[in-house]
């Protein structure tokens, strides 16, 4: 795991730590000083950012990337690129189709690259992250409705229920579903990246 000589690991993490919900970031500074597991990917193991959507995976993209020495396939602008249609209008359109499209889009990804897909990805394609490195980007269900409420540019993804309704229910049974998932919990990530004695 590589990370440039101007950046040290520490800086870098600290980095990510800041893109997090800065709700849980002083929970997860403080686990990062205990000792506990290191999980790292394997050369050549795809690394997919997952988790619910507002959670931050696209602006934690870049600086995943640079502290893995990746380039960073944001799935859902490369959707949109290669297809050529906005996924607030077609996740609204046509559903069915847009989700074989992100299933079939990370399946024809080189391995070994850094993905973070869609805040559905998880809960409609676990068996499609088999054998990939899936970090879990953590989010509490407060930061998530704020997120959502005050950002008109996703989908709505149940319009027939009022928009609070739908944050609810979409969160909760997205939380059950990710549970079922093989996953690696951030901070944990985070404590294999750095050295021991950059101990945050």
């Amino acid at each position: 795991m590589s990370a440039s000589s101007a950046e040290p690991r520490r800086h870098l993490v600290e980095h990510v730590l800041s893109s997090v919900d800065p709700r849980l970031t002083p929970a997860l500074r403080d686990a990062l000083t205990r000792p506990g597991p290191t999980p790292r990917p394997a050369a050549g193991q795809t690394v997919v950012l997952g988790g619910h959507r507002g959670a931050g995976k696209s602006t934690l993209l870049p600086r995943v990337a640079r502290l893995l020495g990746r380039t960073g396939v944001d799935l859902d602008t490369h959707l949109e690129r290669t297809h050529g249609r906005p996924l607030r209008t077609w996740v609204a359109q046509a559903p069915s189709e847009f989700r074989a499209a992100e299933r079939r889009a990370l399946l024809e990804l080189p391995p070994g690259g850094l993905v973070a897909v869609g805040g559905g990805f998880l809960s409609h394609h676990p068996d499609a992250l088999a054998g990939a490195f899936t970090l879990i980007i953590p989010v509490t269900f407060e930061t998530y409705r704020e997120r959502l409420l005050t950002d008109r540019t996703r989908p709505r993804l149940r319009p027939e229920v009022s928009l609070e309704e739908e944050i609810a229910s979409i969160f909760h049974e997205r939380e059950a579903l990710h549970a079922r998932v093989p996953t690696i919990a951030l901070v944990d990530f985070l404590r294999g990246c750095l050295h021991p004695e950059e101990v945050l």
